[in-house]
């Protein structure tokens, strides 16, 4: 019995590594090849073939062909501290927390006064890094492995490509709407336009989506849209490029 143990534990410890070492693999070569694919898409594309709503778009554009307004607006709106950060922003994380709880505690708090319940807006605290890194390879399970699996991938990420490779393969890949991801798919979609040509309101816009992009594709005129993306003007002038 205890030898059969020793052994199950044995290859469970060779499957991980052997896992993480396809996954260092598969990371080394995006340094100079760009991903065909990513997890989170192959499973948009069975997700919408089993619905026979099939659609598709992804045009990959390289990082010059991408509007620089483009680039601040993403971190202005997804990670303001891209250029400094070694992957993981600790602090981002903590501010997160804190407003999940204090959410949290009001809607409590409101369903005792017996209230009208409003969902509770929980709020992330990702990078881009981390966000790629989830999309590129892992499942969309929330699990603590998982987490954990996605912070030893984004290490990973930080060590093996630089910033501007990582923002280049998360512009190219992020998804717009249903069945558009990448930049020059979401800028033709909406704007009828290249990425290249995109100015900085229509920037703005893009990258406010990004959290729900399917709500907000539904939503074109949303007022927290056009408010946001204003914010989000305003805040792409100290954004930091790679």
């Amino acid at each position: 019995m205890i030898a059969a143990l020793r052994r199950w534990l044995i290859f469970t410890v060779l499957a991980l590594l052997a896992l993480q070492a396809f996954f260092v693999g598969r990371i080394a070569l995006m340094a100079v090849v760009d991903p065909q694919s990513t997890a989170f898409q192959r499973s948009e594309f069975w997700r919408l073939a089993a619905d026979g709503r099939l659609r598709w778009r992804q045009d990959w554009r390289g990082y010059d062909r991408i509007s620089d307004h483009l680039k601040r607006a993403v971190i202005a709106s997804e990670d303001d501290d891209f250029v400094n950060h070694e992957g993981v922003d600790w602090a981002a994380i903590e501010k997160a927390w804190e407003r999940n709880a204090k959410a949290e505690a009001a809607a409590v708090q409101r369903q005792a006064q017996n209230q009208l319940a409003r969902p509770v807006k929980i709020r992330g605290g990702s990078t881009i890094t981390q966000q790629l890194a989830k999309n590129l390879l892992l499942s969309g399970e929330r699990t603590l492995l998982r987490k954990g699996q996605e912070l030893a991938l984004t290490y990973a990420l930080e060590t093996l490509l630089d910033k501007r490779r990582i923002l280049e393969i998360y512009l190219n890949s992020v998804e717009w709407g249903e069945g558009v991801f990448g930049a020059e798919a979401a800028a033709q979609h909406y704007f009828k336009k290249s990425a290249a040509q995109l100015n900085a309101w229509e920037s703005a816009r893009l990258a406010v989506m990004l959290p729900r992009p399917r709500y907000f594709e539904k939503l074109p005129r949303s007022p927290y849209l056009d408010h946001r993306a204003g914010v989000i003007v305003q805040r792409m002038r100290s954004a930091e490029l790679p």
